[in-house]
C-alpha cells in the first residue's frame, strides 16, 4: 500500500471508514477516564484498597494520558500515525487485561498507568489522520464525528459502568475493552492506510525529557493540590514547589525548542501560524471553563439530590445524545462558513445554557426542571469540539500535523486540569461557607445538646461534598430527624455554591468566545486542494 503522506495526495478512497475505526480506539480511552469513578466503592471492598489508593487509580490514569501527548504526536510523525495508533491500541487493551485481572492497589495502579500510555499513544494520531487524509473543506464534518466522542465518552463512562457493575462486576469495566481493543486493531491493520508526514523527522530527547518533566510536575501538582490541602507533601516538597519546579522546566523547553533548529519536539512554526496561536489560547480558557460543568452537576445530582450512579448518568444522557448530534452538524457549518463563528456562538450559548441552570436548580428541583438547561448546554457543547479543532488546525502543515495535535492535545489537557483544580477549590470554599450558614438557620430543629455538633459537622462537610453523618449513640427518631435536617442543609447550601461555580465557569466562556474575534478573518476552509507535491520515497508504515 502506498505511503499516505498528505490530503494533498487521495489518501484513500475511504476515509470515512478509517475515521471510524481510528475514533474507536479513542473512545475507549476517553471512557476509560470516567467509567472507573462510579466503581470507587466497589474497588475499594474488592481489591482491600484505601480511599486514596483507589483515586490514584483515577488520577493516576489522567496523569500518565496527559503528560507524553506532545512526545507522542511527535512519534506519530517519525513511524506513521497508523503504526503508532495500533501500538497505542494494543497497549491499551492489554493493559485492559491486566486492570481486570488485578488482585491488589498495586497491581491495578501499575496496570491503569499503562492504560494512560496506551492512550496517550492513540489520541494524537486521530487528529492527525484527519489532517492527512480529508480535504481541507472536509474536515469540519471529520472533526465532528471526533467532537462528538469527546462530548458523549465522558456522560456514557457512568451509564456504562452502572449497568457494567450491576449485572458483571467491577472487572468488566475494563475486560470489556479486550474484545473491542483485539478488533480495532485488525481493522485498523487491514483497512487504514499507512500515513506519515511527507519527510523523515528525528526525535529530540532532550526536549521529551525536558516537557515530560515540566509536565509531571505541573499536572501532577493540578491534580493533588486538594489532596494535600495545597500544602506540603513530604519534608520540604510541597504542591507549590511541584508546580513551579515544573513551570520552570516547562520554560527551558520552550527556549530549547527554538535553539533546535532541525528538529525540535514543538516546531516554533506552529505557533507562526496565526489561528494554531490562538486556537491553543482559546482551547486553553475553554477547557478551563467547561471541564467543571459535568463535575459539578454530577455532584449536585449524586450528593444534593440523592440519585444513584446510572440515575445520574440515564439523566444527563439526553446532552449526551444532543452534543453527539450537535457536533455533527457543527463540523458541516463549519465547512461551510469556518470554524470561527460557530465556536463563538456555541461558546456563548453554553454560557447561556449555564445561567438557566442557575435559575432552575434548586435543593428539591426534579430532573425534568433541569432539562431546559441540559438541553441548551448539550445544544451549545455539540457546537464547540468541531469549530474548535477546525480552526486551531486551520493551516497547519500536514508535516506537522502529529507535533500540532500533540502540542494542542495537551493544551486543552493541562486547561481541563487546571479547571478542575480550580473549580474544586472556589467550590469547596464557597461550600463551606454555605453550608455553615444554612446549619445555622436549620440547627434549632435538633435538641439543643446536638446544635453545635450538627453546625461543626455539616462545615466539615464540604471537604468531602456529601451530608455528614449522624453521631453514633442517639435513638432511632433523633438519628432520623438529624438525617432530614443535615441533607436539607446540604443540598440549600451546595445549591448556593453551585450557583457561584456555575457563575464562574459561563464569565470563562464568555471569554472564550471574545477571544475568537483574534483568529484569521480568512478562517474558512477552502474547496480547492493545493497542488499535488511530488511523492518523497520513504519507508512504509
Amino acid at each position: 500500500m502506498p505511503e499516505v503522506k498528505s490530503a494533498e495526495i487521495p489518501a484513500t478512497q475511504r476515509p470515512w471508514p478509517v475515521l471510524v475505526i481510528m475514533c474507536i480506539g479513542f473512545f475507549m480511552s476517553l471512557l476509560d477516564g470516567s467509567i472507573v469513578n462510579v466503581a470507587i466503592p466497589t474497588l475499594i471492598h474488592g481489591i482491600d484498597a484505601s480511599y486514596d489508593q483507589v483515586l490514584w487509580v483515577v488520577d493516576g490514569y489522567l496523569l500518565v494520558f496527559s503528560v507524553p501527548l506532545i512526545t507522542t504526536g511527535r512519534l506519530g510523525d517519525i513511524f506513521g500515525y497508523r503504526r503508532l495508533y495500533v501500538i497505542g491500541i494494543i497497549t491499551f487493551t492489554i493493559a485492559s487485561a491486566l486492570c481486570g485481572l488485578a488482585d491488589s492497589p498495586a497491581w491495578l495502579l501499575t496496570a491503569r498507568a499503562l492504560q494512560g500510555l496506551g492512550g496517550a499513544l492513540l489520541f494524537p494520531q486521530v487528529i492527525s489522520s484527519i489532517l492527512t487524509i480529508f480535504p481541507p473543506q472536509l474536515r469540519g464534518r471529520a472533526f465532528g464525528l471526533f467532537g462528538a466522542i469527546v462530548g458523549f465518552a465522558p456522560i456514557v463512562g457512568p451509564v456504562a459502568g452502572g449497568l457494567l457493575l450491576t449485572h458483571l462486576g467491577w472487572r468488566w469495566i475494563f475486560f470489556i475493552n479486550v474484545p473491542i481493543g483485539i478488533v480495532t486493531a485488525v481493522l485498523a491493520l487491514t483497512l487504514a492506510p499507512p500515513m506519515r508526514s511527507g519527510r523523515t523527522h528525528r526525535l529530540d530527547l532532550v526536549g521529551v525529557a525536558l516537557a515530560t518533566a515540566g509536565l509531571s510536575g505541573v499536572v501532577f501538582g493540578l491534580i493533588e493540590g486538594e489532596r494535600y490541602g495545597w500544602g506540603t507533601i513530604a519534608g520540604p516538597i510541597s504542591i507549590a514547589s511541584v508546580i513551579v519546579a515544573g513551570v520552570v522546566l516547562l520554560v527551558v523547553f520552550v527556549l530549547w525548542q527554538h535553539r533546535q533548529r532541525d528538529e525540535p519536539l514543538m516546531p516554533p512554526a506552529l505557533f507562526g501560524a496565526r489561528n494554531f496561536a490562538v486556537g491553543n489560547g482559546v482551547g486553553f480558557v475553554f477547557q478551563l471553563g467547561m471541564i467543571g460543568i459535568m463535575f459539578v452537576l454530577v455532584l449536585y445530582l449524586q450528593m444534593a439530590r440523592g440519585y444513584s450512579a446510572l440515575e445520574t448518568g440515564l439523566i444527563v444522557l439526553p446532552n449526551a445524545v444532543l452534543t453527539a448530534v450537535g457536533s455533527a452538524y457543527a463540523g458541516r457549518l463549519s465547512d461551510r462558513f469556518g470554524g470561527k463563528y460557530i465556536l463563538m456562538a456555541g461558546m456563548t450559548l453554553l454560557a447561556v445554557g449555564l445561567l438557566v441552570l442557575v435559575a432552575m436548580a434548586g435543593p428539591t428541583s426534579s430532573a425534568w426542571g433541569l432539562l431546559p438547561g441540559l438541553t441548551v448546554i448539550g445544544i451549545a457543547g455539540g457546537a464547540t469540539f468541531a469549530p474548535l479543532q477546525q480552526a486551531t488546525m486551520d493551516g497547519v502543515d500536514p508535516r506537522l500535523a502529529g507535533a500540532a495535535s500533540g502540542v494542542s492535545s495537551t493544551t486543552r489537557q493541562i486547561g481541563g486540569v487546571l479547571g478542575t483544580a480550580v473549580l474544586g477549590a472556589l467550590l469547596s470554599a464557597r461550600l463551606s461557607s454555605t453550608l455553615r450558614g444554612e446549619a445555622e438557620k436549620r440547627a434549632g430543629r435538633l435538641p439543643e445538646n446536638l446544635r453545635a455538633r450538627f453546625i461543626a459537622d455539616s462545615t466539615a462537610a464540604a471537604r468531602h461534598y456529601r451530608p455528614p453523618t449522624p453521631p453514633g449513640g442517639l435513638n432511632p427518631a433523633t438519628t432520623s430527624l438529624y438525617e432530614r435536617v443535615t441533607t436539607d442543609a446540604f443540598a440549600a447550601g451546595f445549591v448556593h455554591a453551585m450557583h457561584t461555580a456555575f457563575a464562574a465557569c459561563a464569565v470563562v466562556l464568555v471569554a472564550a468566545s471574545l477571544f475568537c474575534f483574534l483568529f484569521s478573518p480568512s478562517n474558512r476552509p477552502t474547496s480547492t486542494r493545493a497542488p499535488r507535491r511530488p511523492a518523497e520515497t520513504m519507508p512504509q508504515d
